[in-house]
């Protein structure tokens, strides 16, 4: 590359080069808000850190920020931008919920007895790991995905967090307490529970990590009696 008084290699250490400014700009990382004077009252393309090289140009040895449309031609596309890509590849989505008493018609369980909770599917896009990749102009980044949690809303003002997805329940087990996540009912009622499932991607590539924070959410309706009414 060619500036107005000397030639210039088309990257360095600072980034890719900007002719029309006469520096290297690297994107900022992380952006600085939209109400940063940077952008300029825009919403769209990025902002830069420039660097002048000493030597070039009649004002040199500076740094400062720049907003592009596009990138410098030539510099690798947002990481961020393919890391989710890559995420939207995995078509993550919540789990279906698993509970006993069961969410139909004609179920009730019995107040005071053990209430077990599970991921009915677990699996590579309700629970992980899952890894995918996103490639743009030769440059390419990988993103895994892991749940981490499932925090279970009960419907009486508890929440229960469990960091597996839980036990199924078999007639077997009779009225013995889940031993990976279940809870106990105090009162009869119809009860709303939500289970929201907590998971972080983390991703890398082009010189830079990070990680995304994702969250998904299932329903079901379950009602609770007592054991004299149940029984009259």
């Amino acid at each position: 590359m060619t500036s107005p008084t000397k030639e210039v290699p088309c990257s360095s250490s600072d980034g890719w080069w900007v002719q029309s400014q006469q520096c290297y700009a690297e994107v900022l990382q992380p952006q600085p808000p939209f109400s940063d004077p940077a952008w300029g009252g825009r919403t769209t393309g990025q902002v830069y850190a420039c660097t002048r090289p000493v030597g070039i140009g009649p004002v040199s040895g500076i740094a400062f920020w720049l907003w592009l449309a596009t990138p410098p031609n030539g510099a690798p596309p947002d990481p961020q931008v393919l890391a989710r890509q890559a995420v939207a590849r995995m078509n993550l989505r919540a789990i279906s919920i698993g509970i006993v008493p069961e969410p139909r018609a004609g179920s009730v369980g019995i107040i005071g007895m053990p209430t077990w909770m599970w991921a009915q599917n677990p699996g590579a896009t309700t629970w992980g790991p899952q890894t995918q990749s996103a490639s743009a102009d030769g440059f390419t980044v990988t993103a895994t995905a892991k749940a981490q949690r499932i925090v279970w809303a009960m419907g009486d003002g508890t929440t229960v967090t469990c960091t597996g997805p839980g036990t199924p329940y078999d007639d077997s087990y009779g009225k013995q307490s889940s031993p990976t996540c279940g809870h106990t009912y105090s009162r009869q009622g119809v009860y709303r529970v939500r289970a929201t499932t907590y998971w972080v991607v983390t991703w890398a590539g082009i010189g830079l990590s990070g990680t995304i924070p994702l969250d998904f959410t299932d329903t079901a309706t379950i009602t609770m009696g007592e054991a004299q009414v149940l029984s009259s």
